[in-house]
């Protein structure tokens, strides 16, 4: 990158960094539903956050279950109009990014993406992301990030399989509000790889951080459970494997589990 590239992209990071609007809610259905309904034609980087959610989702059917102002339940709103329907991945790619880098500053090691945007800490989940768009023409038109980030909670329901929170990872309490900042200033950091089409850099950053990226690991389809070894993500989204046989395989989310370790 120029010199005046460069500049011209912190001319313009400081020239937005006081312009985000964040809306707090004591408590609310979900998130994304409040900021589809209400806010989906504001500006970029729109965040709407809550202390409970009454009906927090994840991807599919999946639910999202918190404790009571213990965790970061948040959604941030993007007009990511160069993006196509086809390479709609890449914004799962973005938005699993900016969450890491949003929390280099507490946890520098063992940060990795379970695919499909799943943020974990060596096995075990810490936050999970459901994104929902609207298109115009066959283009994404408003994209918003639903984020659940497990923050101070330490007991969880016995039905969740594997959480944990950055207080048990640190081991004293964390600050919600300087996590949520530092997230926020990582989306509007990362962003210009959307903006400026460097979707390639987006790409290899993700494949770099990708949970279980090496080897020979446990997976589950319709047919059984077998293992294999990840070759990529394609953006649009399908994981690619190679099995034991040396046959490529291809799954799009919920068409495959991984096993256990």
């Amino acid at each position: 990158m120029s010199l005046y590239e460069k500049m011209k992209r912190f001319l313009r990071a400081k020239s937005e960094e006081n312009t985000t609007k964040i809306i707090h809610l004591e408590t609310v259905d979900s998130t994304n539903n409040y900021l589809r309904k209400h806010h989906s034609e504001e500006q970029n980087f729109t965040v709407v956050e809550t202390e409970f959610q009454t009906a927090g989702r994840g991807q599919g059917t999946n639910t999202w279950s918190s404790e009571q102002g213990q965790n970061l339940l948040f959604s941030i709103l993007i007009h990511p109009n160069r993006i196509p329907v086809a390479k709609q991945f890449l914004l799962s790619e973005f938005g699993a990014l900016a969450i890491k880098e949003g929390l280099k500053g507490l946890v520098k090691d063992n940060i990795t993406f379970k695919w499909p945007n799943d943020i974990y800490w060596n096995d075990l989940k810490l936050s999970g992301t459901l994104i929902e768009t609207s298109l115009t023409g066959n283009c994404i038109k408003n994209c918003i990030f639903g984020i659940g980030l497990n923050i101070n909670q330490t007991e969880f329901d016995s039905g969740i399989p594997n959480p944990v929170s950055l207080r048990q990872i640190v081991g004293r309490k964390v600050d919600k509000l300087q996590v949520l900042n530092s997230i926020i200033r990582a989306f509007r950091e990362l962003y210009p790889l959307i903006e400026e089409g460097n979707y390639a850099e987006l790409s290899t950053r993700y494949h770099e951080a990708l949970y279980r990226a090496s080897g020979f690991h446990s997976f589950k389809d319709k047919e059984g459970i077998f293992e294999a070894t990840i070759l990529e993500v394609e953006d649009d989204g399908h994981l690619v494997l190679r099995d034991r046989a040396g046959i490529i395989r291809s799954y799009m989310f919920k068409e495959i589990e991984y096993g256990k370790i």
